[in-house]
């Protein structure tokens, strides 16, 4: 899809026999408020020696020019900072609505980012959603049982269905990898809650919704003021299993294997995997570790 910076004249060349209407989407990534907007654009043409009847001659074009308007639920977190990082730097609006609200630490970025404090489930979704293109939601957490199916399962239902009443034609949810662990494992609340968000983001966005199963995620860490520099593990263990690749699939079927060989992303990389999803209205479904790389590398190489 073909990105415009501004609109410009429409030149014809050559002879057509007729044209009567040309309707076509263009995607505008810039920081505007309206979802979306017309304009009409009438001209003629000829060819040479040719005596032109300017009043029969006109092309009536109609575009629709969308922009990308992206709120991220916990975008002040590890991972939702670095999707509104990302989102910031490829010029898509970015609204956050996190419990805690703007965060405390510098960055050019942070001040592109409109900051709302609240709740998912409290939320006052006609503030948050409006002219949104799409939801990415990182919400999720550790803790009791009963806290983990509310934070990984309810809230991110909730978000979904708020979502979709409004509306909003993408929903992206941040949800984890299964590692491979035997299904009395995967019962605990932690995935079971993830796994209750996917059925839902799957079953009321079946061609839109987008699931990232990352593993392991490094990169620096800010937790109470301090950077925690995750990347010191991630990236020589990455290049570790990058390198032993083919030895570690003879293990790959042993219960829990992943829990050793699945490869960990960087954050950077999730973040990327975002904008693809974002961005592509072909990107729908559930993405592995693998598929989230593939996915990042994409706008890499657009860059």
């Amino acid at each position: 899809m073909t990105t415009f910076a501004a609109c410009s004249p429409i030149s014809l060349l050559g002879s057509f026999s007729s044209i009567s209407r040309v309707s076509s989407p263009i995607r505008l990534n810039s920081h505007f408020h309206n979802s979306h907007c017309k304009f009409q654009i009438k001209c003629s043409y000829a060819d040479a020696n040719v005596n032109v009847d300017y009043g029969s001659s006109t092309i009536d074009v109609v575009a629709d020019v969308k922009t990308e308007r992206v709120v991220v639920l916990g975008g002040n977190g590890f991972v939702g900072s670095a999707i509104c990082k990302a989102a910031v730097s490829k010029g898509i609006e970015v609204i956050s609505l996190n419990r805690s609200g703007r965060p405390t630490y510098p960055g050019s970025w942070v001040d592109q980012v409109t900051w709302i404090s609240g709740d998912v489930f409290y939320a006052n979704w006609d503030e948050v959603l409006v002219g949104a293109t799409a939801v990415v939601s990182t919400l999720g957490g550790v803790g009791s049982e009963e806290q983990m199916l509310r934070i990984n399962g309810e809230a991110n239902i909730t978000a979904v269905n708020a979502a979709k009443n409004f509306g909003i034609p993408k929903f992206i949810l941040i949800s984890v990898h299964d590692y491979n662990l035997p299904s009395f494992l995967l019962s605990a609340a932690y995935f079971t809650g993830k796994r209750k968000a996917e059925s839902e983001v799957l079953s009321k966005y079946p061609n839109s919704g987008v699931v990232l199963r990352p593993g392991f995620i490094y990169g620096r860490r800010r937790v109470d003021g301090f950077e925690i520099p995750l990347d010191l593990i991630g990236v020589p263990l990455e290049r570790i299993l990058r390198a032993t690749e083919n030895i570690n699939k003879v293990f790959s079927s042993l219960p829990a294997s992943d829990l050793l060989f699945a490869p960990p992303v960087s954050v950077d990389d999730v973040a990327l995997a975002v904008i693809n999803a974002v961005t592509d209205d072909d990107f729908f479904g559930i993405f592995t570790i693998e598929q989230i790389k593939e996915a990042a590398q994409k706008v890499k190489v657009l860059n």
